[in-house]
């Protein structure tokens, strides 16, 4: 029963952040695109040129075009897919329709801005929706499942599509509202990967060294990071070497650099990102103290 409990826990907050998601994107829509005549990517972007047109409701267009999709998804990804789905299809469209009120105040004038911060927060809303793996529908699915049978790149096929919707508001409105959306796609696009990837993001930090014991400790012992020894083999010389693998934060790289650079300043070193850093350290607290065996 416990089991089932918290199952059930997990299922109700991730539909609540799934809910967040879309209120917060469906802001971004009504607040600042929408009222800015900009276009949108995906099938909201071909909802929002008919509105523009016809003045049909976003929401109840999205639900309509993603029929056909939400049974592709059913077809190709299976059930649970599907369902995913369809919540987020329909509580983005519920929340871009509920919403619609605020564009009648004009917030904002200015285009860029609205095309910055409508892009920050459909950006954000998109982000926490994907990170509770759902999606809006869309291009997203169609994407996915062209790159399933045809080996595509999924970026560089919504790219296409996009691509597509903004030559034709071009075509119907004019060179502008092509330009601005595109910042607004490029922000979007931007801000949603900073949001699934997260924000907590590291250095992770590899050096090659022959002194890579001493650096390790040293390591441990001024920063109080975990040090992990990896085995490597040089092609050339053929000799083993211990590979010494951290991540570290991003204030402290300055502090590593200066650590290989006093024990050996002909150390090999590569830094880089890296995000969703868990255990020991990060999300799990160190040991207050670190000692380190003298030899």
């Amino acid at each position: 029963m416990k089991h089932i409990s918290e199952l059930a826990n997990t299922h109700i907050w991730r539909y609540f952040k799934i809910l967040i998601g879309s209120l917060i994107a469906g802001l971004g829509y009504s607040t600042f695109i929408i009222p800015a005549k900009l276009l949108a990517s995906g099938l909201s972007g071909i909802a929002v040129i008919v509105y523009y047109l016809i003045d049909l409701p976003i929401g109840l267009q999205l639900i309509v075009y993603n029929i056909p999709i939400v049974y592709l998804a059913y077809r190709v990804f299976g059930k649970l897919y599907a369902i995913d789905t369809i919540i987020g299809t329909v509580m983005l469209s519920i929340a871009i329709d509920a919403t619609s009120f605020i564009g009648n105040y004009h917030i904002v004038e200015d285009p860029i801005l609205n095309s910055v911060f409508g892009g920050v927060l459909v950006g954000i809303g998109c982000g926490i929706v994907f990170r509770a793996n759902s999606n809006g529908g869309g291009f997203d699915v169609l994407g996915a499942v062209i790159k399933k049978y045809y080996s595509l790149d999924l970026g560089t096929v919504v790219f296409g599509f996009n691509l597509i919707i903004i030559l034709v508001g071009i075509v119907l409105f004019n060179v502008s509202i092509g330009l601005y959306t595109l910042i607004n796609m490029y922000i979007v696009g931007e801000i949603t990967n900073k949001v699934v990837a997260g924000f907590n993001r590291k250095k992770l930090i590899i050096i090659v060294s022959p002194f890579a014991e001493l650096m390790a400790g040293s390591i441990m012992q001024y920063l109080g990071r975990g040090v992990t020894f990896m085995h490597g083999e040089g092609a050339y010389s053929r000799k083993d070497r211990k590979v010494i693998f951290v991540v570290v934060s991003l204030t402290q790289v300055s502090k590593i650099k200066l650590i290989a650079s006093a024990i050996d300043p002909t150390a090999f070193m590569i830094i880089t990102d890296t995000s969703e850093v868990t255990g020991h350290g990060f999300t799990i607290k160190n040991p207050k103290e670190i000692t380190i065996k003298k030899t």
